[in-house]
């Protein structure tokens, strides 16, 4: 794929991603955690690492959040977005690259969704400037699991059809 292709579909991709982010903005989690969310713009990053590497996966994590954030023009939201996205991306890509013998997409992606869940968290401590916020990660871990390994299930699915739609641009270029 050249240069331009490549470049035109994590363009793509990202606006998938942002658009699932609005969405996934709209989707109320009745849940006892609040503000969990389902993570569905982590469809999109894992299958980029996957797909183009770390540095498109983190190119595309991080212009979705700036994105959502001209969006939403929430700030706060975008700490800790920014920072879930970041640290989530980077342990995905860790993970994948040097575990992927054994782990699955679905380990990969429980992974980054403790990771976003760390990250949000310790950034909200620093926010509020109090420690105890750090008691809520035990439920946010529990939610990642399910969240997690919905994700690690779709990416599965992204990237398959993916690496399918590439062979037929291989064909057709």
């Amino acid at each position: 794929m050249n240069r331009n292709r490549k470049i035109v579909f994590l363009s793509l991709l990202t606006a998938g991603a942002l658009i699932l982010s609005v969405i996934e903005g709209m989707i109320p989690f009745p849940f006892v955690a609040p503000g969990a969310k389902l993570g569905l713009p982590n469809m999109v990053t894992l299958s980029v690492i996957v797909i183009f590497g770390f540095k498109s996966g983190m190119t595309v994590a991080m212009l979705r959040s700036l994105l959502y954030l001209l969006i939403a023009g929430n700030v706060a939201s975008f700490l800790y977005s920014f920072s879930g996205a970041i640290f989530s991306t980077l342990v995905m890509a860790f993970v994948y690259k040097f575990f992927k013998n054994y782990f699955s997409l679905v380990g990969v992606s429980i992974f980054g969704a403790l990771a976003h869940n760390t990250a949000q968290v310790f950034v909200a401590a620093l926010v509020v400037e109090n420690l105890r916020v750090l008691t809520y990660l035990p439920i946010l871990y529990i939610v990642s699991l399910f969240t997690g390994c919905f994700v690690g299930y779709t990416a599965i699915y992204i990237v398959k059809n993916l690496k399918k739609q590439f062979q037929i641009l291989k064909w057709s270029a």
